[in-house]
């Protein structure tokens, strides 16, 4: 062969191999830019195979905020964690209540949450957990911060203190009537001087998925935004279709599913301030009497409808 159609036979191999690989670039690069995570409570779900399928890298686990000093809830988290961590997945730890009784809950001091987090925070920023949320739907009713936006702020300028080089979800809130007000209160209490360093605020948006709107997640987003924290990054923390939920949401596996598909619809429309979407939860109850049950699995470890929308719109979003 001559050196000219050498030269032809190469450009064209070249041309050839640029062109196949084109689709998968454009398709790559029309992924919306919003990593997809699950959140549950039990190691078990990081070795099923239907997990497997989903590839995801994000998890989130919330603990109470005393969990060091009991020895169960501290092996809890430590199987958690290191099942996370085998299965290269990242762990968003949240901070929480001990006690989800509506209103029962006791209100750790800043001294208290300083000494018993602290030591959560050592010893699972060891395991290469390095993302953290001060606490967990603060302004819900199971949650002793509920009357206490200033005290949810003491314990984000705390958890900096304690996690250097951490993310940390500052604020952490419901969809619910007077979100609003509640997020007004925390930035007041937060120091001016610290106010920029709430990068990260997130949002349980059970509400406007499962109803098909979406006022609430846009009114916690401008609120946040009317506090000189334009830059501010907002996750899905938690959020899902709902299976069964009390008086208002009878068991339907379809209705979940629809709704599922909602939930990456308004991430989609909100993705330049959406960065993280965890859905909660793996495992579901079956419909337990009155149970809350948003499992994309049943308890038997099927896969349910909702599942099956979770494979199909998660490949069209980051990991």
């Amino acid at each position: 062969m001559s050196p000219r159609l050498l030269r032809l036979a190469l450009t064209a191999l070249v041309l050839a191999l640029v062109a196949s690989l084109a689709p998968n670039a454009t398709a790559a690069s029309k992924k919306t830019a919003v990593a997809v995570g699950i959140g549950d409570q039990s190691p078990a779900m990081f070795s099923t195979s239907a997990f497997k399928k989903l590839k995801i890298r994000k998890t989130r686990y919330f603990i109470p905020w005393n969990a060091y000093s009991d020895k169960e809830q501290r092996q809890r988290a430590d199987d958690f964690v290191n099942a996370a961590r085998k299965a290269k997945v990242r762990v968003l730890m949240h901070i929480s209540t001990d006690n989800f009784e509506a209103k029962k809950a006791k209100l750790p001091s800043v001294k208290q949450y300083r000494k018993d987090v602290g030591k959560l925070v050592r010893r699972y920023k060891r395991k290469g957990v390095k993302d953290w949320g001060a606490w967990n739907e603060a302004n819900h009713k199971t949650q002793p911060t509920y009357r206490s936006p200033k005290r949810a702020a003491q314990f984000f300028v705390e958890m900096r203190r304690l996690c250097k080089g951490c993310t940390i979800v500052g604020l952490d809130v419901l969809d619910q009537r007077g979100v609003e007000k509640y997020i007004r209160s925390f930035y007041r209490a937060v120091p001016r001087s610290q106010r920029r360093f709430v990068k990260v605020v997130g949002i349980h948006n059970y509400s406007d998925v499962n109803r098909n709107r979406t006022k609430g997640t846009r009114s916690i987003i401008k609120e946040v935004k009317k506090r000189d924290n334009v830059k501010t990054q907002f996750w899905l923390t938690e959020t899902g279709g709902l299976v069964s939920f009390g008086r208002s949401f009878k068991c339907d596996e379809e209705r979940a599913a629809q709704r599922t598909k909602s939930m990456f619809s308004l991430v989609k429309r909100y993705r330049r301030d959406i960065k993280r979407l965890y859905t909660y939860n793996w495992q579901g109850t079956d419909c337990t009497e009155g149970s809350f049950d948003a499992g994309l699995v049943r308890l038997d470890g099927s896969t349910r409808p909702a599942y099956d929308v979770f494979l199909k719109e998660a490949r069209r979003f980051q990991r």
